[in-house]
């Protein structure tokens, strides 16, 4: 299992997720910068927590830099993120 991965890029309507392993015990925190997080922060928090919870990460970091991504898009990078941390990218 790898402490830190990454899915997305910079780009124009993309996103940049970093999923770290948490603290044991620390739970899920969540770390929005870019474009579209003064505005969405909230709708943006609310897509993130669904895909953590439907893939039951636990104690895990995320670090968000959006660049106008479009919620499917940043569901699917902040799943392909926790698969890569949890070693289930497939």
């Amino acid at each position: 299992m790898s402490n830190t991965a990454q899915a997305g890029t910079l780009e124009s309507m993309d996103c940049l997720v970093t999923a770290t392993q948490g603290v044991p015990g620390s739970g899920v925190k969540v770390e929005i910068t870019g474009s579209s997080a003064a505005r969405f922060k909230s709708a943006m928090e609310k897509k993130v927590n669904e895909v953590v919870v439907s893939l039951g990460a636990k104690d895990i970091d995320l670090s968000i830099q959006d660049n106008g991504a479009i919620d499917l898009v940043l569901g699917a990078r902040v799943e392909a993120a926790l698969k890569k941390l949890m070693g289930g990218a497939k």
